[in-house]
């Protein structure tokens, strides 16, 4: 049974060092990401005891590996703990910025944007995952109208319905970027969402009127750059309305402020930034289509064995845009799911681990909790819990995920409708029907990771007895 969350949050507290060592709690799907006053304060091999938790990561965000589910819950009563009083609840709470003082400052450095870039799309998971399911079955109801397996009005409504559950996030996924970037950046969040609303052109009817952009002379067109352009839209906008609010005086704060910064990013949004955002984006998915069409059993291979390091380090959302920009160009992002036999070959490689060390009961209990989400596609559990404490087996594990990917680059043109969670799960969301070429990558994957850690990556010390 699983530990309450509650119990779990003041046992992980105790170990960090105390409630007060805390100054920011977030989350993704299932790791605490925390900033510590003091990195040196915990207790890691304590923590690591803790029923409950999974795996650590130490540095600066310290991540505490929960799995999904319980870290939300986990996340929600620590951050209540940390506004509680040094006893526990007399005191005053702390306030907002003080437990989240990253928002307060624009990030500096590749390693920083990367981080924001993340920061803005962990807390659209969730609705990527539903509305991409959702859109998934949604497809297979239509394909199998379409070939008379199904028949009726019902089937055909029940379709339409996940359709449009499906476009609530993907045909505002603009708005929901601004509101995200503008809430990382310390800006308005509302003025955020209105840049990414200004993309859409929506106040102009294209069929009745053209509006020019006077630098260039050519037509505008509505969504053009998509969420890369807004982006760096709403970092401007963040950046400008913190000097605005410097200099102008508290009694017109709330009439200029606002103004003067929508009006002047809006403007350069629609005549600059969309215009340069949108060549941009056809460069970026034209040369992606090149190296996974050109390079077809190289390319794969290299992209499956390099994301499970990218998921180790956190790095794997910061592709989000380009799954999204895949998917406005195309239709569908051929990268996805060539990334996704990274999980593939996390699977197989645990399955060996767990026929090669039945002995270590410890190893088999982090195997059986791990592996049920590892089948559908999320691998920190198993990386963190599993295979990088181990070594060899997270080569293997790459190793294996290269092979899946070698066979969808052999294949090509092995699409995603849209952004889900991977491993079995991505099945739906398939493209033209060549869920069997994903499925076939995956078994390949599953096998190579079982085969290679089988024969070359199941360390001595991983078969010792263990309770």
């Amino acid at each position: 049974m699983k530990r309450d969350a509650e119990d779990l949050a003041r046992a992980i507290a105790e170990k960090l060092g105390g409630p007060g060592n805390i100054r920011s709690v977030g989350h993704c799907m299932t790791r605490l990401r925390l900033e510590l006053e003091d990195g040196e304060a915990p207790d890691i091999p304590g923590l690591k005891a803790v029923e409950g938790v999974l795996g650590v990561v130490p540095g600066q965000p310290f991540q505490v590996v929960l799995g999904p589910g319980i870290v939300g819950q986990a996340a929600e009563k620590l951050t209540a703990l940390c506004q509680e009083g040094p006893s526990g609840g007399s005191g005053p709470p702390k306030t907002e910025p003080a437990l989240s003082p990253q928002k307060e400052k624009a990030p500096t450095g590749i390693k920083a944007v990367l981080g924001s870039i993340a920061n803005i799309f962990v807390p659209m998971i969730p609705a990527f995952v539903g509305c991409g399911l959702i859109g998934g079955i949604g497809a297979i109801i239509t394909n199998n109208v379409t070939a008379g397996v199904l028949n009726g009005l019902g089937w055909q409504q029940m379709a339409l319905v996940m359709t449009i559950i499906q476009k609530g996030l993907y045909a505002y996924l603009q708005i929901f970027t601004g509101i995200n970037a503008a809430r990382e950046w310390g800006g308005s969040e509302a003025l955020g969402g209105t840049v990414g609303g200004v993309v859409y052109l929506t106040g102009m009817d294209a069929s009745k009127v053209k509006l020019n952009n006077f630098l260039t002379g050519a037509p505008l067109v509505a969504g053009q750059g998509g969420i890369i352009g807004v982006i760096f839209a709403v970092w401007v906008l963040c950046w400008l309305e913190k000097k605005l609010h410097r200099v102008t005086p508290q009694s017109l704060d709330i009439i200029v402020v606002p103004t003067l910064t929508l009006l002047a990013v809006s403007l350069g949004t629609i005549f600059l930034v969309m215009p340069l955002a949108g060549w941009l984006s056809n460069g970026m998915v034209g040369g992606i289509l090149f190296l996974i069409d050109s390079g077809g059993i190289v390319t794969g291979f290299v992209m499956g064995t390099a994301f499970l390091p990218m998921v180790m380090f956190g790095l794997h959302q910061i592709l989000t845009p380009i799954h999204v920009e895949l998917i406005n160009e195309t239709g569908k992002t051929v990268l996805l799911p060539i990334l996704a036999m990274a999980g593939g070959g996390q699977v197989g490689s645990a399955l060996a681990l767990w026929v090669r060390c039945r002995q270590n009961a410890a190893l088999c209990r982090r195997i059986k909790a791990s592996l049920p989400v590892g089948l559908l596609g999320i691998g920190e559990p198993l990386i963190y819990t599993v295979s990088l404490p181990l070594g060899r087996p997270f080569i293997t594990a790459c190793l294996g995920g290269g092979i899946g990917g070698a066979v969808l680059g052999a294949f090509g043109h092995t699409g995603a409708t849209a952004i889900g969670t991977s491993g079995l799960a991505l099945i739906p969301l398939i493209a033209d029907g060549r869920w069997w070429v994903y499925l076939l990558g995956l078994l390949s994957a599953y096998a190579g990771g079982f085969v290679l850690t089988l024969f070359f990556g199941v360390p001595a010390e991983a078969m010792e007895p263990s309770e």
